[in-house]
């Protein structure tokens, strides 16, 4: 009888690093503090008597910079959380006592990419564009498969492309907005019963032209109200490419006690050469 070792069903497999390196200067929200990182020690400060030397750094990040899932306790709405208690009994100067990011059980399990960007035949749809219940649906036909309870579901907006943009106010849509579901296709959304859903913005949602994030009603049906975990600014280009539709998604975020959210680096594990 030949015992069949769980690294076995990843032969013929290829991973897909769905994260954007993290670097200073990074496109990110202003309402965040910015990531940075700078060399505490240098090779040559410490000299071993071996000869030997070692450099360290020191990495400074709000926990929602570069690509990132927001924590159940990321959101509240009338003051209160996704549990019903009230967000102020639950924070402190040291983090939230509950629905941290901590609590988040690492993620590995199927997802569903449904390319909005492709169904229009475009690589990336326009800023401000709000993205309809129509659109969800159409993608979702297009994929030629459906949506289970529990699973991971990854809007393509082709927004990634604007990432390495000279102007960092393209992609942070800070004139023009930046595509997402409506509160429509939030509600569309939430209604699946996901355990999270993913994007290529800042914010995930639909934002307006020239309105910043003054108003998230999709973050608060989604975290607050549904218990939907968000992962944002995600670079799904490659699956647009590759016309990926459905794929073994790992996602684990640091275990930050008390933390709203956390840096994440998603992997799509695929067939080999797939392209359906």
């Amino acid at each position: 009888m030949t015992v069949r070792q769980p690294w076995d069903a990843l032969s013929g497999t290829r991973v897909v690093d769905l994260a954007h390196p993290m670097r200073r200067g990074m496109p990110q929200s202003p309402n965040h503090p910015p990531y940075r990182m700078l060399l505490e020690r240098r090779h040559g400060d410490l000299v071993r008597p071996d000869g030997g030397s070692a450099a360290n750094e020191i990495v400074v990040t709000g926990g929602h910079v570069g690509t990132h899932i927001d924590a159940l306790a990321h959101v509240s709405q009338d003051g209160r959380l996704h549990d019903g208690s009230e967000a102020a009994t639950a924070q402190s100067a040291t983090g939230f006592s509950r629905l941290g990011i901590e609590g988040f059980t690492p993620y590995v399990g199927r997802a569903v990419f449904l390319d909005i960007a492709g169904l229009h035949g475009v690589p990336v749809l326009p800023p401000a564009h709000e993205v309809t219940v129509e659109e969800l649906e159409g993608a979702l036909k297009r994929a030629g498969t459906g949506l289970r309870p529990g699973e991971a579901v990854l809007i393509g907006t082709g927004w990634s492309r604007h990432w390495e943009n000279p102007d960092p106010e393209v992609f942070t849509g800070q004139r023009g907005g930046v595509p997402g579901p409506g509160p429509a296709a939030g509600e569309w959304l939430a209604a699946r019963g996901p355990c999270l859903v993913g994007g290529e913005t800042l914010a995930f949602e639909h934002i307006p032209a020239r309105s910043g994030h003054s108003v998230l009603p999709v973050h608060g049906r989604l975290l607050v109200e549904a218990g939907v975990h968000i992962v944002e600014t995600m670079r799904l280009t490659a699956l647009a490419e590759a016309r990926v539709t459905q794929f073994l998604l790992v996602l684990a975020p640091l275990p930050l006690v008390g933390a709203t959210g956390s840096p994440v680096r998603p992997l799509a594990v695929i067939p080999a050469g797939d392209d359906t």
